[in-house]
C-alpha cells in the first residue's frame, strides 16, 4: 500500500484579491488602464452616489415609520453597481433582498421602495428586463439562475444570467447545487458573491474554513476570482470577463467581491450586538465612492460643480418615488394569496377567506 502525498493549498496564494485603484484613489494596476475613461469615471460616480442617497433615504424612511423593514446596502455600492453595468440588456439578473443598488442600475424603478411596504408593483421590473423579484430565502435564486442561463444556451440565445448572494450563501445547498449544475452543462452564469464579512451576525471565520470563498470554484472546475469589492473597474472589468467567457460557451464563473456593509443586516437589529461598530467606522477609508472621488480628482476628471448636478439630480428622483409611493392605496391582501397557484388548494382557499373574514370584523 502505497503512502499518499500530503497536498497544501495556499488559497490566498492562488486567489489574490485582484485591484485596479486603491482606497487613495491610487492607479495600482495598468491592465485595465487604456479603457478607465473620464466618460466611465463620471457614470460610475452618477450611479454610485445615487444609490448612496436612496438607500441613506430608505433607512431614514423606515425610521420614520414611513417604510417597512429595509436591508441597507451602503458600503457595498461598488459591488453591486460595477456589476450592473457589466451587463447587456438582454441578461437575466437574480438579485438577493439587498440589492437594490444592481437592480436599479440594470433598470428597475426607484419605487422598488414600495416592496418594503407591501406592494407587488415594487418588484416588476420594466417592459423588456428580466429582474427576477429580490430573494429572502438565502442562496434559492442560484440554481434559478443556473436554469435561465442553461435554457438561453439550449434555445441559442446570447443572454448570459448573474446570481447575487453573501457570504452566508454558500453554507447553503442551493449553493452548491446551483455551481454544479452550471459547471456539468457549461451555463452562461456569473455567480457574483458580496462577502462583507457577515451572515447576519455569523462573521466568516465561525461559517466556513475556506480563507476565500473564491476557492470553491475549484471543486465544481469553474474559474474563481477574488476581487475589491470597494473597488468599481475592477468589479466592473472582471464582471465583464466573465460574462464574456460566459456567452462563448465556456461556462460559469465564481466571483468574490470582498466589502463590507456599514450599518445593520436590516433596520430591524442592532449590529452592536455582534460587531464592533467602530471597526466598521474605520472601513470608512476604503469606501468605494470616496476612493472614485479621489482618484478622479487625480486624474484630472473631477468637476465640483457636476458633482453637485448629480446630487441634486438624483435627490430630486428618490423624493418624486417617494412621493409616488405614498400616494399608492394600502397594499391588498388579496396579493398575499393569488400569485402562488393557478387554482388555490382548499387549504390556502379557507385561510384565505378566514383571514378576510377577519379583517371585515366578521371573526375573531
Amino acid at each position: 500500500m502505497r503512502a499518499t502525498e500530503t497536498r497544501t493549498f495556499d488559497a490566498e496564494l492562488q486567489f489574490p484579491m485582484l485591484q485596479v485603484v486603491d482606497h487613495e484613489g491610487n492607479l495600482v494596476n495598468d491592465t485595465y488602464k487604456s479603457e478607465m475613461t473620464k466618460e466611465l469615471a463620471q457614470t460610475f460616480y452618477r450611479q454610485l452616489k445615487k444609490m448612496r442617497l436612496f438607500d441613506r433615504k430608505a433607512v431614514n424612511l423606515q425610521r420614520q415609520g414611513r417604510l417597512g423593514t429595509y436591508p441597507p446596502f451602503e458600503g457595498q455600492e461598488a459591488a453591486q453597481v460595477g456589476s450592473a453595468l457589466s451587463l447587456d440588456d438582454t441578461d437575466w439578473m437574480f438579485p438577493t433582498y439587498r440589492d437594490h443598488a444592481a437592480m436599479i442600475t440594470f433598470g428597475q424603478s426607484y419605487n422598488i421602495l414600495a416592496n418594503w411596504n407591501g406592494r407587488i408593483e415594487g418588484n416588476v421590473p420594466p417592459k423588456g428586463k428580466k429582474i427576477l423579484p429580490p430573494s429572502v430565502p438565502i442562496a434559492t435564486q442560484l440554481p434559478l439562475a443556473t436554469g435561465a442561463a442553461m435554457a438561453a444556451k439550449f434555445q441559442g440565445d446570447t443572454a448570459a444570467s448573474i446570481a447575487y448572494f453573501g457570504d452566508g450563501a454558500t453554507s447553503e445547498g442551493d449553493f452548491h447545487e446551483g455551481l454544479n449544475f452550471a459547471s456539468v452543462f457549461k451555463a452562461p452564469v456569473v455567480f457574483f458573491n458580496q462577502n462583507n464579512g457577515y451572515a447576519i451576525s455569523v462573521p466568516i471565520e465561525k461559517q466556513m474554513n475556506s480563507k476565500t470563498i473564491a476557492q470553491k470554484s475549484v471543486a465544481y472546475d469553474m474559474p474563481g476570482v477574488r476581487i475589491d469589492g470597494n473597488d468599481i473597474f475592477i468589479v466592473y472589468f472582471e464582471t465583464k470577463k466573465a460574462l464574456a467567457r460566459a456567452r462563448s460557451g465556456e461556462g460559469p464563473t465564481l466571483i468574490e467581491a470582498v466589502t463590507w456593509r456599514y450599518g445593520a443586516h436590516t433596520t430591524a437589529d442592532d449590529p452592536k450586538k455582534y460587531r464592533d461598530q467602530q471597526e466598521s467606522e474605520q472601513r470608512r477609508k476604503y469606501d468605494p465612492v470616496t476612493r472614485l472621488e479621489l482618484f478622479m480628482k487625480k486624474n484630472g476628471y473631477w468637476d465640483e460643480v457636476w458633482a453637485l448636478s448629480v446630487e441634486e439630480e438624483a435627490t430630486e428622483e428618490i423624493e418624486a418615488a417617494v412621493k409616488e409611493m405614498e400616494m399608492m392605496p394600502p397594499p391588498d391582501v388579496n396579493d398575499l394569496y393569488d400569485h402562488m397557484f393557478e387554482e388555490l388548494p382548499w387549504t390556502i382557499a379557507e385561510h384565505k377567506k378566514q383571514y378576510l373574514e377577519h379583517l371585515r370584523g366578521g371573526t375573531r
